[in-house]
């Protein structure tokens, strides 16, 4: 039963995923390229830990290596990431494209996209590599089992028996760097959302912008949510379950979620993906 649900949802996010990538480099002119690189990151970030959580569930087996878990969780680190740096920036591409309509092409141009995007790998790369450093200086990997179905950093982490005050204290810091700015981003971006919406004279506008705005907070406080409240709730109590369904939310729902979320409510990319369906055609609402 498990196999068969974390399977289609894979499957789910990397067609929805791919779609949107698909139209964005089928179309010049759709300026949306923030979500191109969103959509990629997803398939990337999950595909780190559900394909091999799907064959232990098909094989029944637990073992992984040391190189691998130390890539695994490597690579999830980065990407996880690059998400939340990703999912920051994108309340500011639509508070530019709410407020700043006419402006969206020159102010988000690609050339500033790939900037933020190649700003967000490197911060992201760095801190894999630190989170690499930490559980190499602080664990002993023999014969040692992670309570839960992949390498979270913070759990492999909690496997350090010697380092536990300094262990609290790099998980704290790491996360106030990491987790608090974006957040704070975010919510600027909103109240200047929300600031410029209340402004429009049209009921029926006002509706349209916030039934998009709570979607996109809900995504975004499901994945900061749980993404930080499993890395500070491990650097206080242990349990295996709780953090086993909070991963769960933001390292397969949210990936699952965004395509649907973020990028196939986009009015441009679904004529984009009108007109690869079938040319000539489109969506007027």
């Amino acid at each position: 039963m498990l196999f068969g649900l974390f399977l289609s949802m894979y499957l789910t996010t990397l067609l929805g995923n791919l779609l949107v990538i698909l139209a964005v480099s089928s179309d010049p002119h759709l300026h949306t390229t923030m979500y191109f690189f969103l959509s990629l990151n997803d398939i990337c970030f999950i595909s780190t830990t559900v394909p091999k959580m799907l064959v232990k569930l098909l094989s029944h087996g637990r073992a992984i290596s040391c190189a691998g878990c130390l890539t695994q969780m490597c690579l999830f680190t980065i990407f996880g990431c690059i998400d939340a740096m990703l999912l920051t920036v994108m309340p500011y591409d639509r508070f530019v494209a709410i407020c700043h309509p006419l402006s969206y092409p020159l102010i988000l141009n690609t050339r500033l996209c790939v900037s933020l995007v190649l700003l967000s790998f490197v911060t992201s790369f760095w801190e894999g590599q630190l989170h690499m450093w930490m559980a190499l200086q602080m664990t002993d990997f023999k014969e040692l089992e992670i309570p839960s179905f992949f390498c979270d950093p913070s759990q492999v982490l909690d496997l350090s028996c010697k380092h536990t005050f300094t262990n609290g204290i790099f998980k704290y810091v790491v996360a106030t760097i990491y987790g608090f700015p974006p957040i704070f981003g975010i919510l600027f971006s909103y109240y200047k959302i929300i600031s410029s919406v209340l402004r429009i004279p049209s009921s029926g506008g006002k509706y349209k912008v916030f039934s998009t705005f709570g979607s996109h907070l809900s995504v975004v406080c499901l994945f900061f949510g749980t993404g930080l409240g499993v890395y500070f709730a491990s650097a206080v109590s242990h349990s295996p379950r709780g953090s086993t369904v909070s991963s769960v939310m933001y390292t397969v729902v949210t990936p699952f979620l965004n395509p649907f979320i973020y990028s196939l409510r986009n009015r441009e990319l679904k004529r984009a993906l009108s007109r690869l369906y079938k040319p000539g055609a489109d969506i007027r609402r």
